[in-house]
């Protein structure tokens, strides 16, 4: 039974050495590549007396990247991404909160690393990654290791604006990796074209995935999701099959007509994922791409990424929801009514999971992680772990899971209770829409509706009250060019709130 990630990687280079296996379109690595470079990383750690600890991994998105998560693997300690793009004050609470002893960058990151916080040693990629392997130093550490060993630490945001680490370990990515990997048919003749940023769990799905099944995966350049058709045209020229993307990088192509002008020919399999997709942006990609594969993926970070997925078997029109489907193997979806009881067919509840992809909770945060990792109420006789998402979702009449709302936009408004998420699936449903988020603002009880368009706020208002009952119209409605959205590709309604 496999109870290492590294299995995967030992396990792929004796097949397929020379196969590269992550690239950005200019630079790449190789199986065998990562392989050594990661071993030399991992007896730098070792001889350095870093081990069973958090190395924070502060580099630019790139294929040494992936070579340095799996070198932190290799010496028995667990990563923490962190990125240029963030914040400094998000990066000095995190490094605050892992108090690391070594930090990994790369050549262009050296210099904004020694103006963080960071109060141990900044080591150069390109100075570590040709340390000489110490086979048995390696060996040892291998052996030594549990399925329940950390393997990385990922931080989402948390609502009182302090990040969350979430901590998963080997047995959560083995579980995660393997089911996913199953149900979406992954797998040597694979390309992936990775979107997620390597700081949030989301980049796993092509990290661990490329080591399981020998397949590749090229880092899309982030400026091109800004430019439709030139994202287009860089996905066929290197002949990108394989998407697992959040919902906004394919509405951001499908609703400026970019179709009209390129398709992404080898495209086979759509995977979408952190948001509803909209069901007229979604049938504009079926009709550019009908011989495709559309799988709907769910799931949170402390689940280890998504852990429930629909394919998609029928036509959805207008004012459907596309499910999110059934659990993965090994996993369990519970619904939970207000009473702690399971809820009944139709019925609504809150989504929790049970199961060995689970991760091991917040990183130093144990009064976090006992808020939502909490004993299954379903059954009183031995401990065993659930975790509540704070979704709302339910049991269509085909036995499909439905996403609904997050508790948090669950809304009283003149004595109704509102699913603002109603609201912006009604404005999607429109022509000359392109996303649209609804806040809610308390003191002066209004909802308030942003939207992304060519549609103006007065066309707009006459639509919705043609659509919606007069309670749930928004009191105000304010038309941007752009929607803010997070890093994990979640509309990102802290953003719009502090806007009212």
């Amino acid at each position: 039974m496999q109870t290492h990630v590294l299995d995967y990687l030992t396990e792929i280079v004796r097949k397929v050495p020379d196969k590269t296996a992550y690239s950005n379109g200019m630079e790449g690595l190789t199986f065998r590549e990562v392989y050594e470079q990661s071993r030399a990383i991992g007896t730098f750690l070792s001889d350095s007396g870093v081990y069973r600890e958090p190395v924070v991994i502060f580099m630019n998105k790139h294929p040494k990247m992936a070579a340095a998560f799996f070198g932190v693997i290799w010496g028995g300690s667990y990563y923490v991404p962190i990125d240029v793009e963030m914040p400094e004050s998000r990066i000095r609470l995190i490094l605050e909160n892992v108090r690391a002893k070594v930090m990994i960058c790369d050549a262009e990151t050296v210099e904004a690393a020694e103006k963080t916080a960071f109060e141990g040693r900044i080591m150069p990629y390109d100075d570590i990654c040709h340390t000489e392997i110490k086979e048995n130093v390696l060996r040892e550490i291998y052996e030594r290791a549990l399925d329940t060993d950390p393997v990385y630490i990922v931080f989402t945001s948390g609502s009182t604006g302090i990040p969350k680490g979430v901590t998963a370990c080997h047995r959560s990515v083995i579980d995660y990796i393997d089911h996913l990997g199953e149900a979406l048919g992954f797998d040597e003749d694979t390309v992936f074209g990775n979107q997620a940023p390597f700081y949030m769990d989301a980049c796993l799905r092509e990290l661990f995935s490329v080591v399981k099944f020998g397949a590749s995966a090229c880092l899309i350049p982030k400026e091109l999701f800004m430019m439709p058709v030139r994202l287009v045209e860089f996905m066929n020229e290197h002949r990108i099959n394989t998407v697992c993307w959040v919902v906004s990088a394919l509405t951001f192509i499908s609703s400026l007509g970019t179709f009209e002008t390129v398709v992404p020919k080898y495209l086979r399999l759509i995977a979408f994922v952190s948001e509803a997709f909209p069901v007229k942006q979604f049938n504009k990609w079926k009709a550019a791409l009908p011989d495709a594969t559309y799988v709907n993926l769910y799931g949170p970070t402390e689940g280890t990424g998504v852990c429930c997925y629909y394919t998609v078997d029928r036509e959805f029109g207008p004012g459907d929801v596309i499910p999110i489907g059934k659990p993965f193997k090994n996993t369990e979806i519970i619904l939970l009514n207000d009473k702690n009881e399971r809820s009944g067919p139709g019925e609504e509840g809150e989504i929790c999971i049970r199961g060995a992809s689970l991760t091991l909770g917040y990183y130093n945060n144990p009064e976090k992680t006992a808020e939502v990792f909490v004993q299954n109420p379903l059954n009183p006789f031995y401990p065993e772990r659930i975790y509540r998402t704070g979704d709302i979702g339910r049991m269509n009449e085909r036995g499909e899971l439905e996403f609904i709302s997050r508790r948090d936009y669950q809304i009283k408004h003149m004595g109704h209770r509102i699913e603002l998420g109603e609201i912006e699936a009604n404005v999607n449903m429109l022509d000359g829409i392109q996303a649209a988020g609804c806040v809610y603002d308390r003191e002066k009880s209004k909802i308030v509706l942003y939207y992304s368009g060519e549609t103006d706020e007065k066309t707009l208002t006459v639509s919705l009250k043609e659509k919606l009952p007069r309670y749930m119209l928004p009191s105000r409605i304010i038309r941007l060019e752009k929607l803010p959205y997070t890093a994990n590709g979640k509309l990102d309604r802290m953003t719009l709130a502090k806007m009212l």
